[in-house]
């Protein structure tokens, strides 16, 4: 989202501006445009079974749009099929991928009852959807390093590392993610 709020940006700020200046605007060539800045891949999620994490859950997708380009989470419109479903329970927090992008996250209370960081689960819950297997133990800076942070961790980030790597998931394939991947992402 960075990149393309700002090529968006630039974009009117010059056109705006070259009246201005006596110039003569033209339009850019659509090709262009998008090599410029590739269309995010735009990922649905449902998370009306989040219970009272709604807002933390809407919170977690914001950080994933804030922190990567290729993909972009959106809510799912009334009645649209999702492509990641989030609901709450009583356990712990695991995700459940059914493809690169797809699946379901349990934002579990067992964790939340410990102390551990509601937008930081979510955020960390996503990353397996997008891909990210858990790094335990871990630092705090780490997002996928999970409860192995602490109750302490509030960070609900991902680190450089964590962003190139969803970013090269999504960057060239529509397709879905290795088996292996998928496998290591199955539990928190």
């Amino acid at each position: 989202m960075r990149s393309r709020t700002l090529t968006g940006g630039l974009a009117a700020i010059a056109m705006m501006s070259l009246p201005l200046l006596g110039g003569q605007a033209v339009a850019a060539e659509p090709e262009t445009a998008r090599q410029a800045a590739p269309a995010a891949r735009v990922l649905t999620y449902d998370a009306s079974g989040a219970a009272e994490f709604r807002s933390a859950v809407d919170r977690g997708a914001a950080v994933w749009n804030e922190s990567v380009d290729a993909v972009e989470l959106r809510a799912a419109a009334s009645g649209q099929r999702a492509d990641i479903r989030v609901l709450a329970d009583n356990g712990w927090p695991r995700a459940v991928p059914a493809g690169l992008g797809k699946g379901t996250v349990y934002i579990g209370r067992q964790a939340v009852n410990q102390g551990h960081h509601t937008v930081r689960i979510s955020s960390h819950e996503l990353g397996h959807i997008l891909g990210l297997p858990d790094r335990k133990p871990g630092p705090c800076s780490s997002l996928m390093s999970g409860s192995s942070a602490g109750t302490g961790c509030t960070n609900a980030y991902p680190n450089a590392a964590e962003r190139a790597e969803v970013e090269g998931n999504f960057a060239g394939s529509r397709g879905e993610a290795p088996a292996a991947l998928l496998a290591a992402a199955l539990r928190d």
